[in-house]
């Protein structure tokens, strides 16, 4: 290990210490023109930790659980992560762990800290999902400590066990039937501005944030099909709209869509050309520029007056708007879901369109590579786990067919 050497130069001090060896030759780094041989040393020692730390501004050993985590976030979560991952992290770090962690010095969290952490947040009632991705995160970011940053020698979360929660009775996932999805759409007519995200996502089975990034280019009405790109993404940093990425990669896809869809499709692009003329200068329109946000190039979104020049912001013809072509969001779509579970008494919310869509293909009998295909999991794993549980109907059919196969002659 390096070592400080001070000595004088005139009327001068001077320190120097060994860096590595370039090319197998010794290299020095040195330092003049200190007015005392104490200021010299204190200067060297703050630079040789500087070099040993490859220039943090912060000494390792030393720091809090609070300023890594921003060191994680800063130097690995936004320059690798999807922006809908970013701020999830970003929100478990500042509602969860830096409360009850930040305190702890880096080195000092120990197994067991962490594991009575994990214990009281089980205690107090979090939820299995919510715990999974407190410890998730906890342990993404202490590996990170570990490599490639070399600042603790072992991962403490290794050796953590999760409680165990009973299992519900109830399934996790949640569908609806025919006859509900028909009450919905009696409450939200082709007149509401809800009707068209809710028949798409009933149809397809896509994800809410793909339905309402959704533009006319992705529908081919020839070949009968609907391509998934992009995702409306909200950025919590500053309040904007975006069209940032799909959940996985696998999530971009192009699926087939049948009569019923493209028909409604057709209908409502052109009610969307009338409303234009009707509404002219007053009609909103949805432009988009390129940012970057968290070291990734996003779509920045802007709706303007059709009567105001653009600039350079690119047009995007939404298929979901609202009737004056405003932006329609995911708070628009919350607000349905209110309405549905409260005023119409059914236990429902966007993604329950998705489970029923799945469901309704596998119980008639769609192969499920297709379906997995047309979800955009990325693993048929995935989508068995998801889907394919046993019911009392499936059970019967079973025990019926075997009884054909062991009858047959």
């Amino acid at each position: 290990m390096s070592q400080i050497n001070v000595r004088k130069r005139g009327q001068k001090w001077q320190y120097q210490f060994e860096a590595a060896k370039i090319e197998g030759k010794r290299k020095q780094i040195t330092k003049s023109g200190f007015n005392t041989k104490k200021e010299a040393l204190d200067a060297g020692v703050k630079a040789l930790a500087e070099y040993n730390n490859s220039g943090l501004h912060f000494e390792p050993s030393e720091i809090s659980m609070s300023d890594y985590l921003d060191y994680w976030l800063e130097n690995y979560v936004e320059l690798n992560l999807r922006t809908n991952t970013i701020t999830n992290y970003k929100g478990i770090v500042e509602n969860y762990l830096k409360p009850s962690l930040g305190i702890y010095k880096l080195k000092s969290l120990t197994p067991s800290i962490l594991q009575n952490y994990i214990n009281k947040k089980y205690i107090n009632g979090s939820s299995k999902s919510m715990l999974k991705r407190i410890s998730s995160v906890l342990n993404l970011s202490l590996k990170y400590a570990v490599h490639p940053c070399k600042f603790i020698k072992e991962n403490p979360m290794q050796y953590i066990s999760m409680p165990k929660y009973e299992k519900k009775n109830t399934e996790e996932v949640k569908t609806i039937t025919l006859e509900e999805f028909n009450t919905i759409i009696d409450r939200f007519p082709e007149t509401t501005d809800y009707y068209l995200p809710l028949m798409i996502g009933f149809y397809t089975g896509c994800r809410i944030g793909e339905v309402l990034s959704l533009t006319w280019d992705d529908i081919d009405f020839k070949n009968k099909t609907i391509s998934i790109n992009k995702s409306l993404i909200f950025n919590d940093d500053n309040k904007q709209w975006y069209f940032g990425p799909t959940k996985t990669f696998t999530s971009n896809r192009t699926i087939k869509i049948g009569d019923t869809l493209i028909n409604i499709l057709k209908k409502f692009k052109k009610k969307q050309m009338e409303n234009k003329l009707k509404y002219g200068e007053y009609y909103k329109i949805i432009y988009s520029k390129e940012e970057l946000v968290n070291n990734k190039k996003l779509k920045r979104l802007y709706v303007l007056y059709a009567s105001i020049p653009s600039g350079d912001l690119k047009q995007e013809s939404l298929i979901c708007s609202r009737i004056d072509g405003n932006l329609l969001t995911t708070n628009g779509m919350k607000y349905v879901s209110k309405v549905v579970n409260y005023e119409l008494n059914i236990d429902f919310k966007f993604h329950s369109l998705r489970h029923t869509h799945a469901t309704l293909l596998i119980q008639n009998g769609a192969n499920i590579k297709d379906v997995q295909t047309r979800l955009g999991h990325a693993s048929i794993e995935t989508t068995l786990d998801t889907y394919t549980h046993p019911t009392e109907n499936s059970s019967k059919n079973t025990v019926n067919l075997f009884e054909q196969i062991s009858k047959a002659k």
